[in-house]
């Protein structure tokens, strides 16, 4: 997901609660749930970043080791501020245990919800270096953004105010966070199924969330003969986009202009629905996923075959 829906779940986790249990346990949660995309700096190599992203950072050796960096530092820094009698006369005192486990729920957060969109996630790397999807969210999702940031605001609000339970709204927010993302589940399953069930019965079938419309999906669909897109609605519409297409992948030339060609392997260990775009003198390599004109040129890779 993006950084801004990470940092409300850490946030929010904070207003349902937990920011009550040690000093310094808001910004715990809301570093903590961005700590794993420390890798973002990779996006320096450009589309060799593919082959970066989401991987060890995000595996569980990072899950347990950040967590206690994090929490090691913010334990060090209330401590020089008192040291410098800079530490602010309303911070609850820091209890490193309780610090601790908020660093972590944080940090286990992040890679929960970054499964939950169609783009990857090594949730085992160094051990393995499978993805893993959850074809659920798209990658901004407004419905989220709009609940975490009403319950938040909710709780602030109603925490300037006596006697009340100022926690409530966010914890309702979570609440109904957890539950949109179960109804997305459901939808993105069944969309899927719908459409391997159908002519022309394909091998593979990823449900695409869509911006905004939740109950849509764009299904991706692969066969022996072709590739395609159906659109789907939670009512039961079922629209066939386009005629399929040749993937291409089968091309000789491909696995040895990848092989030497760095920006090319990083691609195609990345991509989880590779087509090719065969031409005269090139050829374009491209992932089913991410096709929008729009967005196409990130994630593609030309080869030029030797003449």
């Amino acid at each position: 997901m993006d950084n801004l829906t990470h940092s409300l779940i850490g946030a929010a986790l904070g207003q349902a609660g937990l920011k009550r249990k040690t000093g310094l346990a808001m910004p715990a949660l809301i570093i903590a749930a961005n700590l794993p995309d420390i890798d973002a700096g990779c996006a320096i190599y450009g589309i060799e970043s593919l082959s970066m992203r989401r991987g060890i950072t995000h595996g569980p050796i990072a899950l347990l080791l950040l967590p206690v960096l994090l929490a090691a530092g913010l334990w060090w820094f209330d401590r020089w501020q008192e040291k410098r009698g800079k530490r602010p006369a309303g911070r609850l005192p820091v209890r490193f245990g309780w610090l601790l486990g908020l660093c972590t729920i944080g940090t286990l957060t992040h890679p929960l919800f970054d499964w939950f969109n169609n783009y990857g996630i090594r949730l085992l790397e160094p051990f393995s270096s499978q993805w893993f999807y959850g074809d659920t969210l798209f990658i901004i999702d407004i419905w989220i953004l709009a609940a975490l940031g009403a319950g938040i605001w909710l709780s602030l609000r109603r925490e300037r105010m006596p006697s009340v339970n100022w926690s409530r709204p966010a914890r309702v927010a979570l609440l109904g966070v957890l539950g949109y993302v179960a109804l997305n589940l459901g939808i993105s399953a069944r969309a899927a199924s719908w459409v391997r069930s159908d002519e022309p019965y394909p091998r593979i079938a990823v449900a695409n969330a869509v911006p905004f419309a939740f109950w849509r999906r764009e299904v991706l669909w692969r066969g022996e003969d072709g590739y395609g897109s159906i659109n789907y609605s939670l009512f039961g519409a079922l629209r066939r986009v386009d005629l399929p297409k040749k993937i291409g992948m089968d091309d000789p030339r491909i696995a040895g202009l990848a092989a030497v060609d760095a920006p090319a392997r990083a691609f195609l260990f990345w991509s989880r629905m590779p087509v090719a775009e065969l031409h005269a003198d090139r050829i374009i390599l491209r992932d089913q996923r991410f096709m929008n004109p729009l967005t196409a040129d990130q994630f593609s890779v030309t080869l030029e075959p030797k003449k």
